[in-house]
């Protein structure tokens, strides 16, 4: 008796619905052309040139922006390999906050180049060998490629040195205007005894609709876009705050209850106790010398008509994260509870001031004298678009920072690098027996996407603009290292000199985008099988719109 076989291979393995990709299959080709594709979205989106995409995500809401974060955050992307690149772009938004883009790019250039050695008939595990080995070697060699390093934290022609490209490659032509309103804002942040403890979350951004961007102003303290829910609005001395992160009314029974009044004069006392109770309240707070409370729950209009009667501002914070910052602007603790604050829960503010900007009612906690490690820039603009594409500039310039402190020396920019690595690591590969030579060789040629599509996006010919660098890079003296791409095509050549210009990029920025990119890349590379299990649930219906008049999401 013959034995029979099962129709499918593993139809006895797993549950019905499982689908295997293996590399019979071509799953390394299919793993690559994937990435090829994201990569080839946010290609065009790099440098001062790059172009906005238009993504309209699953609520409708649309974004017009070249930021490669806020792309791969609202793009719905499914395919396992893509998010594995996607995890190495968010790590390097998490640890430097700029050069998102480059970690995708150079990882997608790294894959399409492994699949023209997988082509000649490399094997995997050679491939990866060789990218591991210059990899190691751009790590050991970057650092002797330093042209130049931020001296002081405090000063500002020396933070314009790490500012300004940053800026430059999300706003360009606004780029001194964006940097001088991050640097305003640093400076009354970082405390330049102990720059370690500087925070981004203690610079906010609120955007205002209306004017221009010249307009724009940083304020020491907070600024909340609403004005105080009583009639105080403005206190000009010195004034004692206190926080409460519940409900400011009268507590409610969890039950309900049936109440039966018998005359006139037990329903006016009926709701007299809860009166005074909430009149002895707030009159202890008063006494305790507050001035200004800040609400983080609902107001009840009784307790606001209290607070009025005892000259106390009061002003609701529905964020969470506002009443943590203004916490810590003004020293207070956040209380849970209803009553009279300690001395030490308190905080203190200098001024509160209500203001119209731009047809918008705002409160501004300015700290002027006391020292307040926070600070709001106060944006404005003709669309709601470009002021968000401006906050994300502001964003990667404040967190260009947070890499300066960690390390403060700086490499030419403008694609300088780039070929100065393409030569360095090709001499390098030359030195390498064996097959491992072709994929260092290879591995350095995929450097020339960056200074390429900085040429095209700005409408010159990358094909002359790159040999000339070549030329300029294949000269002896140290002079070389800084010749870059002009990409306003000023000089007669197209080349500027990136160090007499100040266009820099941050060393451990850098050196952690390529190190992803390289460790993304061979982790896609080591995939030869893809099992994916039935989806839970039932069919995956297209989400609808909710009838109705909703409110805009956030």
């Amino acid at each position: 008796m013959s034995l029979k076989l099962p129709q499918a291979p593993n139809s006895g393995l797993f549950k019905q619905g499982y689908q295997s990709h293996t590399s019979a299959d071509g799953v390394i080709i299919k793993n690559i052309e994937a990435v090829r594709e994201i990569s080839s979205i946010l290609l065009t989106s790099m440098g001062p040139s790059g172009r906005n995409k238009i993504i309209i995500n699953q609520l409708g809401r649309i974004f017009i922006t070249n930021d490669a974060a806020t792309m791969l955050n609202e793009l719905e992307i499914v395919h396992p390999a893509v998010k594995i690149l996607i995890m190495a772009s968010k790590q390097q938004e998490f640890e430097m906050g700029d050069n998102t883009n480059l970690v995708i790019i150079l990882a997608g250039e790294f894959l399409n180049i492994a699949e023209k050695l997988l082509n000649l008939g490399l094997n995997v595990t050679e491939i990866m060998q060789g990218y591991n080995l210059a990899n190691k070697f751009v790590m050991d060699t970057l650092e002797s490629l330093v042209v130049s390093n931020v001296e002081s934290i405090t000063e500002t022609s020396e933070l314009l040195k790490v500012i300004k490209p940053v800026i430059s490659a999300k706003q360009y032509g606004n780029e001194d205007l964006i940097s001088k309103l991050v640097i305003d804002a640093v400076k009354i942040v970082i405390n330049p005894k102990k720059p370690q403890n500087f925070n981004i979350d203690s610079i906010r951004v609120v955007k205002i609709m209306g004017s221009s961007l010249s307009n724009s102003e940083v304020v020491k303290g907070m600024v909340f876009p609403r004005e105080p829910e009583g009639h105080i609005k403005n206190i000009k001395t010195k004034s004692k705050v206190v926080v409460f992160t519940c409900p400011i009314d009268i507590s409610t029974t969890e039950t309900k209850g049936t109440v039966l009044l018998h005359n006139a004069k037990e329903m006016l006392d009926f709701s007299k106790g809860e009166e005074q109770q909430l009149d002895q309240m707030c009159k202890e707070i008063s006494d305790s010398g507050v001035n200004v409370v800040v609400a983080g729950a609902n107001i009840g209009e009784l307790a606001l008509h209290y607070f009025n009667k005892h000259g106390i501002l009061v002003l609701r914070v529905p964020s969470k994260f506002d009443l943590r910052r203004i916490c810590q602007v003004c020293g207070a603790t956040p209380l849970p509870r209803l009553g009279a604050p300690m001395p030490d829960e308190m905080g203190i503010v200098d001024v509160i001031e209500t203001k119209e900007i731009g047809g918008d009612r705002v409160t501004i906690f300015r700290q002027d004298e006391s020292i307040s490690r926070t600070s709001t820039i106060i944006l404005r603009g003709a669309t709601q678009n470009s002021l968000d594409d401006i906050e994300r500039a502001i964003d990667d310039g404040v967190n260009a920072i947070k890499g300066l402190l960690k390390d403060n020396r700086l490499l030419p920019g403008a694609g300088a690098i780039e070929i100065e690595l393409i030569k360095l690591i090709t001499q390098y590969g030359e030195k390498t027996p064996g097959l491992l030579q072709l994929a260092i060789k290879h591995y350095a040629k995929a450097f020339e996407v960056i200074p390429r599509v900085l040429a095209e996006t700005s409408g010159l010919d990358s094909s002359e603009l790159l040999s000339k660098l070549y030329a300029a890079h294949a000269l002896d003296d140290n002079k070389g290292i800084n010749f870059g791409i002009d990409i306003d095509n000023d000089s007669d050549d197209g080349l500027l000199d990136v160090k007499e210009h100040g266009i820099l990029d941050l060393l451990s920025a850098k050196k952690s985008a390529i190190d992803l990119a390289t460790d993304a890349t061979n982790t896609i590379l080591s995939i030869d099988q893809i099992i994916m299990a039935k989806r839970a649930g039932g069919p995956q219906m297209p989400k609808q719109p909710r009838p109705g008049n909703w409110d805009q999401a956030d």
